[in-house]
C-alpha cells in the first residue's frame, strides 16, 4: 500500500536518517577505539538530526570530559565516515551529548536502591 506522498517507507525520513547515522557513527567509533582508548566504552544511544540535515546531535550512554575531547578531535573523521557511507546531499555537523534519559534512569535506580537499603 503506497502512501499519499509516494513514499514506500513506513516511517519518516528523519527517523531513517537518525538510524543510519547511529549505525555509521557506532561502527566508526569501534574502529577508532582501537587507536584511541578514550572512546572504547562509549555507546551511541541515539541521534537527533535537524530537519535541514545541517546538524546532528549524537547521544551517548555516558560522556566523560576525556571522551568528549576525543570526540571533538575526531569529529572530521566521523563526519567523513558519514559522508562516505550515506547518500545524503549534505553531511551534518556532529555535536556530542550525554543522553539525558540514561542519566535520569541512573538517578531513579540510585533512589530505588537507597530506598530498599533504608527499609
Amino acid at each position: 500500500m503506497a502512501h499519499s506522498n509516494g513514499s514506500h517507507h513506513p516511517y519518516p525520513r528523519s527517523v531513517r536518517i537518525n538510524k543510519i547515522l547511529r549505525e555509521v557513527i557506532s561502527e566508526e567509533l569501534v574502529r577508532i577505539s582501537d587507536v584511541d582508548e578514550r572512546l572504547g566504552l562509549l555507546t551511541v544511544t541515539g541521534v537527533d538530526t535537524s530537519p535541514d540535515v545541517r546538524h546532528a546531535t549524537v547521544f551517548f550512554d555516558s560522556l566523560t570530559a576525556e571522551a568528549l575531547e576525543a570526540l571533538e578531535e575526531r569529529r572530521a573523521q566521523l563526519q567523513g565516515a558519514v559522508n562516505a557511507q550515506t547518500r545524503l546531499k549534505r553531511t551534518p555537523k556532529l555535536s556530542f551529548r550525554a543522553d539525558p534519559a540514561v542519566a535520569s534512569a541512573t538517578a531513579v535506580e540510585e533512589l530505588l536502591r537507597r530506598q530498599r537499603h533504608d527499609d
